[in-house]
């Protein structure tokens, strides 16, 4: 099998249990997954399998949605309703004006600092595993985009919200920052993925039921897939020189949309019948070829 798969996550698995279940019912090794959720959260997890393995760190860059449950006084290890308490403070009375001006202030790009325990890897090693060994773990800060976040309830211990974010973006430190804004402390309660990038739960399996026979029926083909991507359609005589990984000259490219592309972003390579070849890099004279794909995927 070639091509992307998604998978309505259940909570209280690891996106690696959905991916092992996945080889598991199609025999096959070459699985991989595009944006970890963790073991609390559900939702959208985009699933690679065989050549759709080759997309996967163009689907990770995409962004997210997220509908979050919020509760306030009480802030754990994790940031989440996985971890221990690590602090308690009162509530304030809050409404969803206050709320959500108070929310805007993390809306755009700013820095944000990742959760103590997560994926991230500091000298080759998860912070997480780091810190449950008892190391002083220093969680880096780096710099993401909220690009939209709407309140949707406010209650008396807890928030609802939706979070429309980029690549890299923690919605359990967003809980954490926002409840310190607010004047206490919070965690993540619930966290569902709605979307990620052009895939949404309109597509999904659900990952108690994946049988060879479901992933057959949900897979999306790889040309399907990068329909995120920039789309550019060649000539025969291109489609020969990328599927030998040459770089393809200007005369052997249909139309000129390909000019527009930054030097850094991808772009899906097309045949004339409508099959994807390989993905490619702009350049000045032409566009060169970084990843092929096997024929009729």
């Amino acid at each position: 099998m070639n091509g992307v798969l998604v998978v309505d996550k259940p909570a209280g698995c690891t996106s690696h249990d959905v991916v092992r279940r996945v080889r598991k019912a199609i025999q096959q090794r070459s699985v991989g997954h595009a944006g970890t959720l963790d073991p609390l959260a559900t939702g959208v997890l985009v699933v690679a399998i065989g050549e759709g393995t080759k997309l996967v760190p163009h689907l990770q860059s995409q962004d997210k949605r997220y509908e979050v449950t919020i509760a306030l006084g009480a802030e754990t290890d994790s940031l989440d309703a996985d971890g221990t308490v690590t602090e308690r403070a009162e509530v304030p009375l809050l409404d969803r004006d206050r709320v959500s001006e108070t929310l805007t202030q993390f809306v755009g790009r700013h820095p944000q600092e990742a959760p103590k325990l997560s994926a991230i890897k500091v000298g080759g090693t998860p912070l997480h595993r780091r810190a449950r060994r008892g190391e002083d773990v220093q969680a880096p800060t780096r710099e993401v985009v909220l690009f939209e976040a709407s309140v949707e309830d406010v209650g008396p211990e807890e928030l609802r919200l939706k979070v429309h974010c980029g690549k890299g973006f923690y919605v359990r430190s967003l809980a954490r920052d926002l409840a310190r804004a607010l004047g206490t402390v919070g965690h993540v309660k619930r966290l569902r993925r709605t979307a990620s990038g052009s895939f949404d739960l309109r597509q999904a399996l659900d990952g108690d039921s994946i049988t060879a026979e479901a992933v057959s029926e949900h897979l999306i083909p790889v040309s399907q897939a990068c329909g995120s991507l920039t789309r550019v359609d060649l000539h025969e005589t291109g489609v020969e020189d990328a599927r030998h990984g040459r770089r393809i000259a200007t005369e052997d490219i249909c139309g000129d949309a390909w000019r527009e592309a930054a030097t850094e972003q991808p772009l899906a390579l097309f045949a004339p019948n409508g099959e994807v070849v390989a993905l490619g890099r702009r350049e000045d004279d032409g566009v060169r070829v970084v990843r092929g794909f096997v024929r009729n995927t």
